[in-house]
């Protein structure tokens, strides 16, 4: 009886200090793990929220970029740091893709807690101007008519613009010729120079060029369409209702993270996400705030691991 009621005690003061903990939580500076090299998206939305969560809650939050490795290096970082608040970190589409490519020093799962998901975005299936193609229908007709002959580039084997290529020819039965490159960047100017015939690329990176007719967009690969370029169908109003993929940025924190910390710092990125600086700068990136609460954001990883997982078996893909 003496030893039960010695654990009880135990427990119960556990929780206690863990309320404490979390009532006066952040108490020091915060770091927010971003691991990928800086300039990019995901580094550019992390610093973003990163100064609007140190101006909300009256401590600093310090960026620490831990590129390498397809962001597992910084994200191994993050899953064995202290379940306390104070190390963080802010990912994108690679962190739901990895599972599927490379063996992991960590479970995406089990050694994470979803804070939010941060942003949503689309990609564009962007063709040359001189594909004889308009409207979704017209590419896949002209597609299974060439098997094997349309090109389509990416950023390398296992990106997500590889993958968005990959499912699109599982859903569609068509068979197209994968070019990688060494970045988005180079797979973009390709294709705006004729070397290939298609990409499916963020909407950020090829808006621009579409403006200026230098590529033709075709349709986007949002449920609904994008805000950026309203006019561009999207797969599902053509009949892909599968064919949905998006860009995103998720805000996590090591497994095993209170649930008061991790409400605070849902409710202090939702208040961010809600502001006009965010939104604006977001739209700059051809993204949307997204939000939500972090059970939600837990289930589009489970989802999001699930579907690349299978797409990543069922073609055989992997990593360099």
């Amino acid at each position: 009886m003496k030893r039960h009621a010695q654990i009880i005690a135990s427990a119960a003061a556990g929780i206690i200090a863990l309320s404490v903990q979390a009532q006066s939580y952040p108490g020091k500076a915060i770091r927010l793990v971003i691991p990928v090299a800086p300039a990019g998206s995901t580094d550019i939305v992390g610093r973003l929220i990163a100064q609007k969560l140190s101006e909300q809650m009256g401590q600093t939050v310090i960026v620490d970029n831990r590129a390498g490795a397809g962001s597992t290096i910084g994200s191994d970082i993050v899953a064995k740091s202290p379940p306390d608040g104070y190390t963080l970190m802010n990912v994108a589409v690679e962190f739901t893709i990895n599972p599927g490519l490379r063996k992991l020093p960590y479970d995406p799962l089990r050694d994470f807690t979803c804070i939010a998901q941060l942003t949503s975005g689309q990609y564009f299936l962007a063709v040359h101007p001189t594909i004889p193609v308009k409207t979704p229908q017209q590419f896949i007709a002209l597609a299974k008519s060439r098997p094997g002959q349309i090109t389509f580039g990416s950023s390398g084997p296992g990106s997500a613009n590889h993958l968005a290529g990959a499912l699109f020819q599982q859903l569609t039965g068509t068979k197209l010729v994968h070019v990688p490159y060494k970045s988005a960047g180079q797979a973009g100017i390709a294709l705006i120079s004729g070397e290939l015939d298609a990409i499916f690329s963020n909407v950020a990176s090829s808006i621009n060029h579409v403006r200026a007719g230098k590529l033709r967009a075709i349709a986007t690969t949002g449920a609904k369409r994008t805000p950026v370029a309203p006019e561009v169908p999207t797969f599902v109003e053509a009949g892909l209702s599968r064919f949905v993929v998006t860009g995103f940025h998720l805000f996590l924190a090591p497994g095993k993270t209170p649930a008061d910390i991790v409400n605070k710092l849902n409710a202090e990125a939702q208040k961010a996400l809600a502001s006009s600086l965010i939104k604006e700068r977001l739209a700059s990136l051809g993204l949307e705030p997204h939000g939500g609460s972090p059970a939600a954001c837990t289930k589009f990883i489970q989802d999001d691991i699930a579907q690349w997982t299978a797409v990543i078996k069922a073609n055989g893909i992997r990593a360099d």
